[in-house]
């Protein structure tokens, strides 16, 4: 009856609502049914009509009950699950603002930037005029050594990723945490922007917050490639604590915003079956990974 009562609500649906729940609303059908099997087996002790007419009362009154207790759940199982799309939604449009903000952050230090940059180029002119050659040289070495420092190391030839990827290439760098990468050409990638959006931050957000904690080895591992016809994602990180994958679920430490954390996850795994993706989940030798692939 448990799982007929699942399968009925569906399983998008039933998701929202832990098993643990779901046995509390089989205690009143289940009664029922006890219930009334008792009363049938009373039936031939009953010593008049209206014994009998009040155990077929008590009889319809809990069918009746039961069919209210369906609607009932019904109602739970659909407000529970477009609360939990709300989450969802809530979780991927704050993804995509953060993002859409470190991209046009990106784009006032790009602008900012080309002002210093014409400016190093007319000082250089004015330096060469002067014939201060020396000067000149030693100038262009120090502006050289700046920029190299600056600029984007990673490139996949897809603007969203580009953008993501050096965003947290930045964050991981600022934090002490070595980030080590493998990409090759992303433009023909077939997932949409929004999509990735919430795949790669969220993965890259969890890695860096399971690194930020970690005492002494703090490594990401990411690989975005495409290969014979597939998109192959991977990223692994060190982290200082069990991490347990269960019933579709992340099972963490983490204190600050679980259900949040919960909610990045699933996010990840309905975007992967959309693909019609596989994927994988691994927590050995404190190191997590989750790898991706994605027919193209």
């Amino acid at each position: 009856m448990y799982l007929l009562l699942k399968k009925h609500f569906g399983k998008k649906s039933t998701e929202t609502l832990p098993d643990k729940i779901w046995g509390r609303f089989l205690f009143f059908p289940v009664f029922t049914i006890i219930t009334i099997i008792a009363m049938i087996m009373t039936f031939q002790y009953t010593k008049n009509e209206v014994q009998a007419n009040v155990l077929y009362s008590i009889s319809l009154g809990l069918a009746v009950m039961n069919i209210f207790v369906y609607f009932l759940i019904n109602d739970i199982v659909t407000s529970e699950a477009k609360l939990h799309e709300k989450e969802i939604l809530g979780l991927q449009f704050k993804n995509q603002i953060d993002m859409y903000h470190s991209i046009s952050e990106n784009y006032e230090i790009q602008k900012k930037k080309s002002h210093e940059f014409k400016n190093h180029i007319l000082c250089i002119e004015s330096l060469l005029e002067d014939h201060e050659y020396d000067k000149a040289s030693k100038y262009v070495r120090n502006i050289s050594n700046t920029f190299i420092g600056e600029k984007n190391v990673i490139n996949t030839n897809h603007v969203i990723i580009n953008a993501i990827l050096n965003t947290k290439y930045q964050e991981a760098i600022s934090k002490n945490i070595v980030f080590v990468f493998k990409v090759n050409d992303l433009s023909k990638i077939v997932i949409e922007d929004e999509d990735l959006v919430v795949i790669l931050a969220n993965l890259l957000n969890n890695a860096i917050e399971a690194c930020e904690k970690c005492e002494e080895k703090k490594t990401i591992k990411l690989k975005f490639v495409i290969e014979e016809n597939l998109i192959v994602l991977s990223v692994k990180n060190t982290c200082s604590h069990l991490i347990v994958y269960s019933g579709n679920e992340i099972k963490t430490s983490k204190k600050d915003e679980p259900e949040m954390h919960g909610i990045g996850i699933k996010n990840i795994i309905q975007i992967v079956e959309k693909y019609n993706g596989e994927y994988v989940i691994k927590n050995e030798n404190n190191e997590f990974s989750f790898s991706i692939i994605i027919p193209l």
